[in-house]
């Protein structure tokens, strides 16, 4: 008898399993809807719109819409669309990933003070012409932005790995990263002449508007080699959220997954910076849409957090087009005034659960 009643238990557990894999498939699939007409809406909005029946005949039967409408949707709007769609896919898998391996629901790169190490870097080039590695100057601004970051990362990875650090020793550090660097770059800003001072304030509010195919090309290029190695790693980075030690007995070698992870989350943060400027909160706030959709596993993890994070930039690319009729907003200031009030929520809604 407790046989069988083993074996319906077992019978039982798999059943629920496959249904838990399924709702999560299901919502992926619905995140992949929702971003393909987000995208679409951000394809017909503009200075002036079109109805998204013709900007689907525009993407999918090219020669049935009229010459203007052909260059305008995919020679200007398109590659502002991909870029809010790459860019934001990249910072939420990069705050997916720091919140992983860190164990801290507040890491981000914008609030670790990643991305603020990769604008301070990009400015050296803007302002001062600087470039860190002097024999790829062709490729100084995303070169100097990522050794930044990269840096930035490499010392919150030294310090969460010392004796008695805690969560809120790590906020706090990421805290004094980002007022370092802020004052770093207003330092930048008044030594600047007039031309580079413009450009970067452009990167300290964050802007699409600059976005070209090549620049999405690049973009895209860090997004497709970080998230394989991620999804290679999925078992072990989802071992992580159960404790150090407990993940050590799995076989999982800790520090070099979170080594790996850090030098990965670098890459998605500073291209991006690089491009399009300091951007907020989509790091921060789209893992945690995708964490209360479908939960820890990253085999649903990783995709739902790549798909929030885009489709959150793709609706703030409409937003900036919308809000003010006859002006395009900087998007950075859009995410932060969205992204404030909607983590609020999720904080007050985490604590009523708990």
């Amino acid at each position: 008898m407790s046989l069988v009643t083993r074996q319906d238990a077992v019978v039982l557990g798999s059943v629920q399993y496959r249904a838990r894999s399924l709702r999560r498939l299901l919502i992926v699939a619905g995140l992949s809807s929702i971003l393909f007409l987000s995208m679409a809406v951000d394809l017909a909005t503009g200075p002036a719109n079109y109805p998204l029946t013709d900007v689907l005949r525009a993407l999918f039967v090219p020669d049935s819409v009229p010459h203007q409408m052909r260059v305008v949707i995919w020679d200007i709007r398109m590659p502002i669309a991909l870029m809010a769609v790459i860019v934001g896919a990249a910072l939420s898998t990069a705050g997916a990933q720091m919140q992983t391996i860190l164990a801290n629901p507040l890491a981000s790169p914008f609030t670790l003070g990643i991305s603020a190490a990769a604008g301070f870097g990009a400015a050296l080039a803007l302002v001062l012409g600087v470039s860190i590695i002097p024999a790829f100057v062709e490729f100084i601004i995303p070169l100097n932005a990522f050794l930044m970051a990269m840096g930035a990362a490499l010392l919150i990875h030294f310090f969460s790995r010392l004796r008695g650090v805690t969560v809120e020793t790590i906020v706090l550090l990421g805290i004094a990263m980002v007022f370092t660097f802020n004052a770093l770059l207003a330092l930048l800003q008044y030594l600047a002449t007039e031309q580079a001072l413009a450009a970067v304030v452009f990167w300290t509010m964050g802007s699409l508007v600059k976005a070209t195919w090549t620049k999405v090309a690049v973009t895209a290029l860090a997004v497709v080699i970080a998230v394989p190695l991620f999804a290679r790693r999925a078992w072990a980075l989802t071992a992580l959220r159960l404790g150090d030690e407990k993940a050590a007995s799995f076989g999982v070698r800790v520090q070099k997954v979170r080594l790996e992870t850090m030098l990965l989350v670098s890459l998605l943060a500073a291209i991006p910076v690089s491009f399009v400027g300091t951007i907020g909160f989509v790091g921060l706030v789209g893992p945690h849409i995708a964490r209360m959709l479908v939960g820890e596993d990253q085999r649903f993890f990783l995709p739902a957090s790549i798909l929030a994070g885009a489709v959150m930039l793709s609706a703030t690319s409409v937003l900036s087009k919308t809000l003010v009729p006859g002006a395009i907003l900087p998007i950075g200031v859009i995410t932060a005034l969205v992204g404030v009030p909607f983590f609020f929520s999720l904080i007050f809604a985490t604590r009523r659960r708990s």
